[in-house]
């Protein structure tokens, strides 16, 4: 499997550079409730590093979201991706990533995904920006039916983020991906968030996550919907 090999790369991406370069970190904890393929009330915990030397930057995000009850799991869901990125100008960039995801109560055992893309900045100030992204990729799934598949597929995505006076911070973020196989095999995801401060390191985060996909394994339902609210410490 390719994507496994392209992760392990990525992986020795992160640790040449990681070496020199300017480093971020942030943690986050909370609550989650959610609706959908479950219904539940559990804790997640997501992880996002970042590494920027000169017009390099590499980018790494884990999300882990599990629930427990009567001693038999009521929902687990995994997410993970490293994303390599070369700016080519102020504005316009290139990257690749690799991403790894697992939420067997969406009927999903495993999803590798990865693939080059490009990047472009429509808006650039000191309170808001705006990018659009555009990816060619291959994706490599296994169902908890044990059903394998792959194929290409293509990935457009916006992000938008304000910055209000008080430091606090409101990003929505829209991605669609589409399965050049089969046209009615897409998926959209979407994520707005709030964050407020209450330290210089430490602040409040509530987001609302919205997962779609429009070919979901049978007896499984189209939408899944997330909301988390907790903790994010920066390092």
């Amino acid at each position: 499997m390719r994507a496994p090999i392209l992760l392990a790369g990525a992986l020795c991406a992160v640790s040449s550079l990681a070496a020199q370069a300017k480093k971020t970190l942030t943690l986050d904890f909370g609550l989650v409730n959610a609706s959908g393929n479950s219904d539940f009330t559990s804790v997640n915990f997501g992880e996002k590093a970042s590494w920027e030397k000169n017009q390099w930057s590499i980018a790494q995000n884990a999300k882990i979201i599990y629930g427990n009850t009567d001693g038999a799991p009521t929902a687990e869901s995994y997410d993970a991706d490293v994303r390599v990125a070369r700016a080519v100008s102020p504005r316009v960039g290139v990257y690749a990533f690799v991403a790894y995801q697992r939420d067997p109560f969406a009927g999903l055992a495993t999803r590798w995904s990865g693939g080059p893309g490009l990047t472009a900045g429509l808006m650039r100030s000191a309170r808001d920006t705006l990018s659009l992204e555009a990816a060619l990729t291959q994706q490599s799934e296994r169902t908890t039916a044990a059903i394998e598949r792959s194929f290409g597929a293509t990935r457009t995505a916006a992000l938008f983020k304000h910055v209000f006076p008080s430091a606090a911070s409101f990003t929505q973020s829209l991605e669609w991906i589409a399965n050049l196989k089969t046209s009615a095999d897409y998926r959209l995801n979407s994520e707005t968030a709030l964050t407020a401060p209450l330290s210089k390191k430490i602040g409040l985060r509530l987001s609302y996550v919205i997962r779609f996909d429009n070919q979901p394994e049978p007896t499984f339902k189209k939408t899944d919907k997330i909301l988390t609210t907790g903790i994010q410490v920066a390092f």
